[in-house]
C-alpha cells in the first residue's frame, strides 16, 4: 500500500499484518495501518474461523461492528476481509495508545458468533504543529546570562514513536534551546539566553523553532520565534512550582475551586503586578471546561467534566506582569479526572428466534445480549440477570456478551407468552441498572388430545322417533391452538345384533350432533351404547372416545292382547265356563287373561265388564286389576241359563288402548258340575298354602329392592344434578309413576329385549306390584300359575314398583 503526502509518494510500513489466535480467548487479531487503500488485504477470516467457503452464504454469514460498519468488509466469495473505506486512527481512537476495531462475526444454522479485533497501526500521517506560525518574545538587554524563556512545545496528532519530538533551533549567537528530556516531558521548551543582548547592536532577533517527530519518513513543524529586545522590567513572574498536580471529580458542579496559582515578581511597582491566563494551547480548548480569574490566579470549573470524554487536563497557565515591556511566567497544571459511577449499563439485544416451539430442546439459542459501562474499574464492570421464575437463562459467552437460551421445558397450554426482563448491574457504589424488555412468545405443536367433560353420558329417547331427529350433541375441547385444535366427531362403528352401528346414528363430523336415522322402538332396542370419536388435526392426529348411553324410553304403541286359558272351552276365541247355580256371592266364576307388548305404566291393564244389552244387571262383575269374574249374588231361577259377558282391557298408556274378551257362562244345576267345583276347591287350596310361602319370600325382597331403589334414585339425582342436560330434542318429559289402587294387583308385560351394548341378553320383563290384598277362598281360583308360565308372570296384590328381570 503506497501512501501520497505532499506530492511524494512513501512506502507504509507494512501491507499487511499475519492473524493469529489468543488461546485463553479463541479471539482472531489482524492487524492493518490506518489510511489504507480501499480494498487491502486484512485477513483470510473464514478459513482462519474453520468456515467452508461454500457454507458463508447458506449460513448467512454476516459481520457486525458497533458504530464503525462500513470500514471493514467481507468477500463471501473467496473469505477475505478487506478494507472497504478509509481508516483515520486519529479520529477512531484520538490519542488512545491502542486502537482496535472489534467485529463480531456472526453465522446461522447452527448459530455460531466469533469475536475478531482488528489493531489500527499508526502511521506518520500527521506533522508537528505548533500553537502560532509566530511567537513574539519580548527580552531586556539587562536580562543576565542563562536566564530562560519558555516556550509552546508543538504538538503531534499520532503516537509512539510517530509523535516523538525533536526540537532544532535555527543557528544564533545569543540563544541556545533547552530541550526536557522524556522523563520530563511537562516541563516546557526553553531559550537560554548565553550572551548578553544589547538592544543598540540587535533590537530584534528573527529565529526558526523546527520540531522533528520520529516516524519514518519524518514530518517537521516550525514557528518563528520574533524577539525584541526591551530595556527595563527585567524580571519575569516566577511560579512556585514548574508543575501543578490536581484530582478532581468528574461532574463537578460549576464554580468549584480546582487550585489557587501563585507566581512572584522580584520587579516594584507596576512591573510586579501579575496577571494570568491561559497559554494557546492545540491540543485541547481548556476555556470551555475551566476558568481563571487573572487576578487572584483561581482555576474553577466552568463545564461539564466527564471521565469518559477525558481522563487527564494539561494546562498551560502563562504569568505576565505589567511592566513595559511585560514579561512572563509559565507554569503546568496537570489535572487528574476521578471517575464515579455516572453512566448505568447499556444493554443490546439481538433477537434471533423469538417464537420458541414449546417442544423445543433445552439449550436452544432465543437471542443475543451484549452489555456495557462507559465508567471505569468497578463502576464499569457490569453483570446481566434475568427475572426469576421463567424457563430461561443468561450464560456468559465473551466478556460482556450473553446468550439467552432454553433451560426447561415449555407448555403453551399453561403460559403461551413470556415476558422477560434482562437487568444490567453495574459494580459502582451506588450501582446504576438497566433494563430490557422482551417478549418470547411459546408457539403450539400438537400435544394435547381433545377431552370430553365426561367419559360417559346418559341420553333418553322416546321411541318411534322421526328419522334424522337429534338426539344429543357431543363436545370436546382441545387445549391446543389453530388447527391442532379443530377437532372433528365420527362413530366408533361396531355391529348392533345383525347391523350395523351406523344404520341407527350418526354424528356430524364439525358440529358433534348426534342424529337417529331411523325409528327406534323399545320393544326392540331398549338401551342403544356406541362410542364418538373425537380427533383433532395436527400432524400427527391425536384423538379420544366417549360413551353413549341413549335409552329407548316406551311409547304405548302396543295394545293389549289376550291369552286362552289352558283347557277352557269356547268358540271363535270366547272363553266358556260352567257355572253352578248353587255358588254364593262372591264365587269366583273365571278370568280374563291379557298382555301389553308394552312396558311400565303403559303396561298396567285394567278390566271393565260392559253393561249387557238391554240394561240388565248382570249378577256378575270382574275384578278391575286381576281380570277375574265372580259372582256378586245368589244364582237363581230366574237368570239366564247362557250368560254372555263383554269384558274391556284398558292399558294406562296416553292416549288408552284396549281389547275386548268375550267370556261365556253357562249355569247349570249343583250335580251338572261336579268336575269343575273340584278343580276350582283344589285349586284355591293349593294357591293359600303357595300364596303363604311366596308373601313371605316377597316381603323380603320388596325391602331389599325398596332400599336400593331408593340408594338408586339419590344417586341418579345428584348425577342428574351436576351433569348438563342430557336429553335429545327427541326426548321424553318426565316419567309418570303409577301409583296403587285400593284392590291391588300383579299385572305383568313380557316382551323381547336386546342387550344393545353387548349384542346379547336373554329376555326381560317388566313387573309391577300392588298393595296387597290377600284373597278368600273364593278368590283363589285362578290363582295358580297357567302351565308354561313363569312365576314372575302371576298376579299377587303388593305395592307397585318395577323390576326387570
Amino acid at each position: 500500500v503506497l501512501y501520497s503526502g505532499q506530492g511524494t509518494k512513501h512506502l507504509l510500513l507494512s501491507v499487511l499484518f499475519l492473524a493469529v489466535w489468543e488461546a485463553e480467548s479463541g479471539q482472531v487479531h489482524y492487524s492493518v495501518p490506518e489510511e489504507a487503500k480501499h480494498g487491502t488485504f486484512v485477513g483470510r477470516i473464514a478459513q482462519d474461523l474453520g468456515l467452508e467457503l461454500t457454507e458463508l452464504v447458506p449460513r448467512l454469514f454476516r459481520v457486525a461492528s458497533k458504530g464503525h460498519e462500513d470500514l471493514l468488509e467481507v468477500n463471501l466469495q473467496n473469505g477475505i476481509l478487506f478494507v472497504n473505506s478509509r481508516i483515520d486512527r486519529e479520529e477512531l481512537c484520538v490519542r488512545s495508545a491502542e486502537c482496535s476495531i472489534h467485529l463480531e462475526v456472526i453465522v446461522d444454522r447452527p448459530l455460531q458468533v466469533f469475536h475478531v479485533e482488528v489493531e489500527v497501526k499508526d502511521i506518520n500521517d500527521n506533522p508537528p504543529v505548533f500553537p502560532a506560525a509566530q511567537k513574539n518574545l519580548f527580552v531586556s538587554e539587562t536580562r543576565a546570562l542563562d536566564s530562560h524563556f519558555s516556550l509552546e512545545g508543538a504538538s503531534d496528532a499520532d503516537i509512539g514513536a510517530n509523535a516523538l519530538l525533536t526540537y532544532r533551533l535555527s543557528p544564533n549567537e545569543y540563544f541556545s534551546l533547552l530541550v526536557p528530556t522524556n522523563d520530563d516531558q511537562v516541563k516546557p521548551l526553553q531559550l537560554v539566553l548565553k550572551k548578553p543582548l544589547d538592544r543598540e547592536v540587535a533590537s530584534e532577533l528573527l529565529l526558526v523553532l523546527q520540531a522533528t517527530d520520529g516516524g519514518k519518513p519524518e514530518l517537521t513543524g516550525s514557528t518563528e520565534l520574533h524577539i525584541t529586545v526591551l530595556d527595563a522590567n527585567d524580571n519575569a513572574p516566577v511560579f512556585d512550582k514548574a508543575v501543578y498536580r490536581v484530582k478532581l471529580l468528574e461532574n463537578s458542579r460549576n464554580g468549584t475551586l480546582v487550585i489557587r496559582l501563585n507566581a512572584s515578581d522580584l520587579d516594584e511597582g507596576s512591573n510586579s503586578h501579575i496577571l494570568y491566563s491561559f497559554a494557546a494551547d492545540v491540543s485541547s480548548n481548556p476555556e470551555a471546561f475551566f476558568r481563571i480569574d487573572s487576578a487572584s490566579g483561581e482555576i474553577k470549573v466552568n463545564g461539564k467534566i466527564d471521565f469518559e470524554e477525558t481522563k487527564l487536563w494539561k494546562l498551560q497557565i502563562e504569568a505576565v506582569d505589567k511592566g513595559n515591556p511585560p514579561m512572563f511566567g509559565h507554569c503546568t497544571v496537570l489535572i487528574e479526572i476521578l471517575d464515579i459511577n455516572d453512566d448505568a449499563p447499556e444493554l443490546l439485544v439481538t433477537s434471533l428466534s423469538l417464537s420458541v416451539p414449546e417442544d423445543a430442546t433445552l439449550g436452544t439459542v432465543i437471542a443475543l445480549i451484549r452489555v456495557s459501562d462507559r465508567d471505569s474499574g468497578a463502576n464499569g464492570q457490569v453483570t446481566c440477570s434475568l427475572i426469576p421464575h421463567v424457563p430461561f437463562k443468561l450464560v456468559s459467552t465473551f466478556k460482556n456478551y450473553y446468550s439467552l437460551v432454553l433451560e426447561s421445558a415449555l407448555d403453551r397450554e399453561s403460559v403461551a407468552n413470556y415476558v422477560l426482563v434482562v437487568t444490567a448491574r453495574d459494580g459502582g457504589s451506588p450501582s446504576l441498572s438497566t433494563t430490557a424488555s422482551m417478549s418470547v412468545e411459546v408457539a403450539d405443536v400438537n400435544d394435547n388430545a381433545p377431552a370430553f367433560a365426561q367419559p360417559e353420558y346418559t341420553v333418553f329417547v322416546r321411541e318411534n322417533n322421526p328419522p334424522g331427529c337429534h338426539i344429543f350433541t357431543v363436545s370436546a375441547r382441545d387445549a391446543d391452538a389453530q388447527e391442532n385444535a379443530l377437532v372433528s366427531y365420527s362413530l366408533v362403528e361396531r355391529r348392533v345384533g345383525e347391523r350395523a352401528l351406523s344404520s341407527y346414528v350418526s354424528v356430524h363430523a364439525e358440529s358433534g350432533k348426534v342424529y337417529a336415522l331411523q325409528p327406534l322402538d323399545h320393544e326392540e332396542l331398549e338401551l342403544l351404547q356406541f362410542q364418538v370419536s373425537a380427533r383433532d388435526a395436527g400432524v400427527p392426529p391425536l384423538g379420544s372416545n366417549v360413551t353413549l348411553q341413549v335409552f329407548v324410553l316406551d311409547e304405548n304403541d302396543n295394545a293389549p292382547a289376550l291369552l286362552p286359558r289352558p283347557g277352557a272351552g269356547g268358540a271363535g276365541g270366547a272363553l266358556s265356563e260352567l257355572v253352578s247355580r248353587s255358588v254364593g256371592a262372591g264365587h269366583v266364576v273365571a278370568k280374563v287373561r291379557a298382555v301389553d307388548a308394552d312396558s311400565g305404566y303403559n303396561a298396567w291393564l285394567s278390566y271393565e265388564l260392559q253393561p249387557a244389552a238391554g240394561g240388565a244387571r248382570s249378577p256378575f262383575r270382574v275384578a278391575l286389576y286381576t281380570g277375574e269374574i265372580s259372582t256378586t249374588r245368589t244364582l237363581d231361577e230366574a237368570d239366564s241359563a247362557r250368560q254372555r259377558l263383554l269384558v274391556l282391557v284398558k292399558d294406562h298408556g296416553e292416549p288408552a288402548l284396549t281389547a275386548t274378551a268375550t267370556v261365556l257362562l253357562s249355569l247349570v244345576e249343583s250335580g251338572q258340575a261336579p268336575k269343575a267345583s273340584s278343580r276350582v276347591l283344589a285349586g284355591a287350596a293349593g294357591a293359600e298354602a303357595a300364596l303363604v310361602d311366596v308373601n313371605v319370600y316377597l316381603i323380603v325382597a320388596i325391602c331389599a329392592v325398596s332400599s336400593l331403589l331408593v340408594l338408586t334414585l339419590l344417586l341418579y339425582t345428584a348425577l342428574r344434578c351436576s351433569a348438563p342436560p342430557t336429553e335429545g330434542a327427541c326426548g321424553p318429559g318426565k316419567p309418570t309413576l303409577v301409583c296403587s289402587s285400593a284392590v291391588g294387583s300383579w299385572s305383568y308385560s313380557q316382551q323381547r329385549r336386546q342387550r344393545v351394548c353387548s349384542g346379547e341378553g336373554p329376555p326381560k320383563t317388566d313387573l309391577m306390584a300392588f298393595s296387597p290384598s290377600v284373597p278368600d277362598s273364593r278368590d283363589r281360583e285362578d290363582l295358580q300359575p297357567a302351565t308354561g308360565e313363569s312365576l314372575s308372570k302371576v298376579s299377587f296384590k303388593y305395592p307397585l314398583f318395577n323390576l326387570n328381570f
